[in-house]
């Protein structure tokens, strides 16, 4: 089961170095952000900001896939974003249903291809 997720030394570096510094981030932004309209522009600036990087980023790892994802087939890969797509849409635009359903998929077809 290591192999498929790596060393732990690594997962604790990407705890320490990418979680942990970002929830600061969030929970300022939720402290600050309390009081602002969700239907102002600038809230729906910053949505589709948010949702144009979250895409850009799943184009670049579908195109090109770093480290162990290269060892995944493009179809498993195209699925699972196909999957997360439907399930985005589904639950009226949830992001984050959309994002958890495309990595169970990946993870449950990786796992299942052994």
């Amino acid at each position: 089961m290591s192999e498929f997720f790596g060393s732990p030394h690594a997962l604790l570096v990407l705890v320490l170095a990418g979680f942990l510094p970002n929830e600061v981030w969030r929970m300022a932004g939720l402290w600050f952000g309390a009081g602002v309209d969700e239907g102002s522009e600038v809230l729906v600036w910053v949505r589709a900001v948010a949702t144009a990087i979250l895409a850009g980023v799943i184009a670049q790892i579908l195109v090109q896939p770093p480290g162990a994802l290269a060892g995944v087939p493009d179809w498993l890969r195209y699925g699972a974003v196909a999957a997360g797509f439907a399930v985005f849409m589904l639950t009226r635009r949830s992001i984050f249903a959309g994002v958890v359903s495309g990595e169970i998929v990946l993870l449950a077809g990786k796992w299942w291809l052994g």
